[in-house]
């Protein structure tokens, strides 16, 4: 595997999960890679290029704050300047990623000296106007500094500000295809500046030429505030600059920029013309005619951005801008356009979105809701009508459009209209009715849904499609999801729900009239599905339901066969039944039904639930049996409990089959103070004390070797209760601690059982075990199981607990008895054997930092205490060896030297070395 392909799948492990990628690296290390190697001058542009684009997937992440995003930047600011000439692909990404760190890691904001820098030596770059000085193969190079600027404008608006002039002289010098850019970064700068104005009180019209000649640094320098606006929402008043003022500059300015828009891409006009149109709203001297001349070119064009901006002027301008004749022309085109051939599926649905939100100069309704325009009649759309043929969205837009139309219609063209739709819709249904495709059966119910919420007011053609649905059901089974669906988003929908009332009845009749050998076991399922539906309808009578429950049971292998499938659908009937208002009218049969179940039924937990329910149907109230059986808004127990007469087994079970979710968190694990927050090795290593001839290093490493011998790390944390929590949780019973990793580094954690948890009492200690299989850094994810005083079951989630490097040190594992002589000489024959040992495992480093004499042996007292092998005070050197569980070792060799500390490190694991640093990085940094 070549050096390229190793990067290759790094980066893609990063990019697929950065969380798990970290947990064996740190992100200090990572990015101190990926810099080193965007340095190396061996490596070639492309990999180069892939190590840029982590930057600009994930700044934040391997740049977490102000500082660590400047520096980063100033490195690549570095890497930028010294690449090639020849590498523009290079260049230009690095240039983004640049960009990109210093957005997302607030130095922008911060208003850095490294920021001012960058955006100077953009500035610098786009100075070179029809590539004059650099050439025509630094182009891209331009491009893409002009890209960032408007960025960091946008990000930042009014940070260009006060250089509208140069950027207008740039240009209207450019004249290679590049004038795009330049076009779009001068408008962008001046629709902010424009709305900085507004926010000022009494701007002169010198403030406001000022603006437009300004050609002096960044606006942070003059505004100490910050440059934070949001964008302008058009649906709301609009903020906009005194009248009176001088505009004849900036009128000539508005007037160059839309004569030249017509060479900009269309993606590029649509930007253009919005902002255009925002700085002629902001700005009361423009006149909207300025866009008049445009309007011939946009009516006329194919291009779904530039139309949609024109829309967007209609909705700003209105009549100012469209006349009447203006607007019925639009409309047509729209209409055109949504049928034309050559458009692309997407498209059309654009423009037929387009008609059903059409900005009218006078709208009769001021809702956002879709309301047709009053220009929209049948005649016009005549050519929208849905047929069989369409794909599922368009016929699907095109028949909500056009019962729009038909809804608001005059009489006779109504009738001819509806007409219409209606035979579609059977069209469909009779599609469906020869075994149409799953898509069909989607699409033919949701053009069932869009008729019905349009014209259910109309009792006959209702009547019709029941009927053709429940035929239709008769001989497709299948469709029962479908109907319940429909019937209950039609519920939904209406405020009158006797449609679906009249659906869930002739579909339950049907059922009743099929004949026995119809009701296989395939058939049953789906049966059993809508009656299941039908139980809930207080309207509906349920006798006949039951009795056909009861008797397919008795006269068939059922309860033989045991399907507890099949038991549990009835069973979900039953309950349905159990709060229904009319069970006095079945009590008798449904007691039957369910005591023949808890007899009969060979499955255990069918016959157990089949008994509960016969108890509750014997012994509650109606009132009673519905507030046991609730439910709560989001599907699970209501909370209200039922102080019922029945046997206190069955309301306990009732009770504990429910386990409550808390809405915060109610316990969390605070870590035990340091020097009893940890134990030691489950075993230890005999040196050999009296084997004089064998080197104890020997010896040790054997012990390793031998089955049996294991380690693991045991942090103690007192189980307390959170801040703010509810006084129901005051006094919790039988607490299950169950803990989930993030990672693979650790193995399972069994769960932890706590007898209870007082607020007022001293909080009980408990002890995580962790068995490491690499000894990094982790997160806990943990989650408790507990009850409370009332018996009720709950669930919830604790804090997520950090395991720091440091916590899983352990000191060496030797027995306590073993002297120093034989540990340090483990230290010095293990430091050897690591300094000789496999690079590809052992490693060695070097650590320095500036400390006093007294303040460094506080220093190893308080951090390295227990981990410490050898002491030399008049030598100034002190040895530590740290045990890291399965089998690893990190041992410091910590020297004062004159004018700094010097730290050397040694490991059998070198991927330990960038968390070692980082420990001792931020115990020093602490010491200072």
């Amino acid at each position: 595997m070549t050096f390229g392909d190793l990067w290759d799948q790094r980066i893609s492990a990063f990019l697929l999960s950065p969380s798990q990628f970290l947990a064996a690296t740190t992100a200090e290390s990572f990015l101190a890679e990926l810099l080193r190697e965007l340095r190396n001058d061996t490596a070639n542009d492309q990999l180069k290029i892939l190590l840029a684009s982590v930057l600009l997937e994930h700044p934040t992440i391997l740049c977490p704050s102000v500082s660590v995003g400047e520096e980063t930047a100033l490195e690549l600011m570095s890497v930028f300047t010294h690449t090639a000439q020849k590498s523009i692909n290079l260049k230009c990404n690095v240039m983004l990623a640049i960009t990109n760190i210093i957005i997302c890691t607030s130095c922008l904001a911060s208003r850095t000296k490294m920021a001012e820098d960058w955006l100077d030596l953009l500035l610098q770059t786009i100075h070179d106007t029809n590539d004059y000085r650099c050439g025509l193969s630094q182009q891209p190079i331009r491009t893409t500094a002009c890209d960032c600027l408007r960025e960091m404008e946008t990000c930042n608006p009014g940070l260009l500000s006060q250089k509208l002039e140069v950027l207008y002289l740039l240009k209207h010098q450019e004249t290679t295809v590049l004038h795009q850019s330049y076009c779009m970064l001068y408008t962008l700068g001046l629709k902010n500046a424009t709305r900085i104005l507004t926010n000022q009180n009494d701007v002169t019209d010198l403030e406001f030429k000022s603006v437009l000649a300004g050609n002096e640094g960044f606006a942070w320098k003059n505004n100490p505030t910050p440059l934070t606006l949001l964008p302008i929402n058009m649906m709301v008043q609009v903020p906009t600059l005194p009248p009176g003022l001088d505009c004849k500059e900036l009128k000539s300015i508005m007037s160059s920029l839309l004569e030249e828009s017509y060479l900009l891409t269309p993606i590029s006009q649509s930007a253009l013309l919005r902002d255009l149109v925002e700085i002629v709203a902001m700005v009361p001297g423009l006149s909207p005619a300025l866009f008049k001349s445009q309007l011939l070119r946009l009516f006329g064009t194919a291009e779904v951005e530039l139309m949609h901006a024109t829309l967007f002027m209609k909705d700003t301008f209105t009549d100012s801008l469209f006349t009447a004749e203006d607007e019925n022309f639009l409309l047509k085109r729209l209409v055109g356009m949504a049928q034309h051939p050559l458009l692309r599926i997407p498209e059309k649905l654009f423009y037929m979105d387009c008609i059903l939100h059409f900005p009218e100069n006078r709208p009769i309704s001021s809702t956002s809701e879709e309301s047709l325009p009053v220009l929209v009649t049948p005649r016009l759309a005549a050519s929208l009508l849905p047929t069989v043929f369409n794909d599922s969205a368009t016929m699907l837009c095109r028949l909500n459009l056009l019962c729009l139309v038909h809804l608001e219609a005059d009489e006779g063209d109504a009738d001819k209209g509806i007409s219409y739709l209606f035979g579609h819709i059977m069209a469909l249904l009779k599609i469906v009715d020869n075994d149409g495709s799953r898509e069909v059966v989607v699409t033919s119910f949701r053009a069932l849904f869009i008729f019905l919420a349009h014209f259910n007011g109309m009792e006959e053609l209702a009547e019709k499609l029941i009927n053709k649905l429940c035929d239709l059901y008769s001989r497709h089974c299948r469709l029962a999801p479908h109907l319940i669906g429909l019937a209950d988003q039609i519920q939904v929908r209406l405020d009158d729900p006797v449609w679906s009332f009249k659906l869930l009845s002739g579909l339950q009749k049907r059922i009743m009239e099929m004949p026995p050998l119809q009701l296989t076991i395939h058939n049953l399922s789906w049966h059993l599905k809508v009656l299941k539906r039908v139980a809930k309808e207080g309207q509906i009578t349920q006798r006949n339901t039951v009795y056909l429950l009861l008797n397919v049971l008795i006269n068939s292998n059922l309860c033989e066969r045991g399907n507890w499938q099949v038991g549990n659908a009835v069973l979900a009937i039953c309950r349905n039944l159990l709060e229904h208002p009319s069970i006095d009218r079945v009590f008798i049969e449904l007691a039957d039904l369910l005591q023949y179940m808890s007899a009969h039924y060979d499955d255990t937990d069918i016959k157990d639930h089949a008994r509960f329910y016969y108890t509750l149907l014997t012994n509650l109230s109606w009132e009673k049996l519905t507030g046991v059986l609730a439910k709560g808004p989001d599907g699970g127990r209501a909370k209200e409990r039922s102080h019922s007469a029945i046997m206190a087994e069955s309301e306990g079970l009732a009770n504990n089959l429910t386990l409550h979710k808390t809405e915060r968190h109610v316990l969390q694990l605070i870590k035990v103070q340091e020097e009893t927050s940890k134990s030691t090795m489950t075993s230890s290593v005999s040196l050999g004390e009296n084997d004089e001839e064998r080197n104890c290093l020997e010896v040790y490493q054997e012990q390793f070797q031998k089955p049996g011998f294991g380690s693991e790390v045991t942090l103690r944390y007192n189980l307390t209760h959170a801040e703010e929590t509810d006084a129901l949780f005051d006094k919790i019973f039988t607490i299950c601690l169950h803990f989930e990793l993030q990672d693979s580094n650790y193995g399972k954690i069994s769960d932890i059982h706590v007898p209870c948890v007082f607020r007022d009492r001293k909080p009980p200690e408990v002890s995580v075990i962790l068995k490491p299989h690499q000894p990094y850094p982790t997160t806990l994810c943990v989650s408790a199981i507990f009850t409370t005083q009332d018996s009720r079951s709950w669930h919830t989630q604790l804090p997520d607990v950090s395991v720091s490097f440091p916590e899983i040190f352990l000191p060496v594992p030797v027995p306590p008895n073993t002297s120093c002589e034989r540990k340090v000489e483990v230290f010095d024959r293990m430091w050897e054997s690591i300094a000789s040992g496999n690079p590809d495992r052992s490693d060695i480093s070097l650590f320095c930092f500036e400390n006093g004499d007294e303040s460094l042996w506080d220093l190893i007292k308080t951090h390295f205490g227990s981990y410490l092998i050898e002491e030399k005070q008049s030598e100034r050197s002190w040895k530590v060896l740290f045990f890291l569980p399965p089998m690893f070792h990190v041992l410091l060799m910590i020297r004062r030297a004159e004018d700094a500390v010097q730290v050397s490190i040694a490991t059998d694991n070198w991927e330990l070395l960038p968390f070692v640093n980082s420990h001792l990085q931020n115990i020093t940094d602490a010491q200072r």
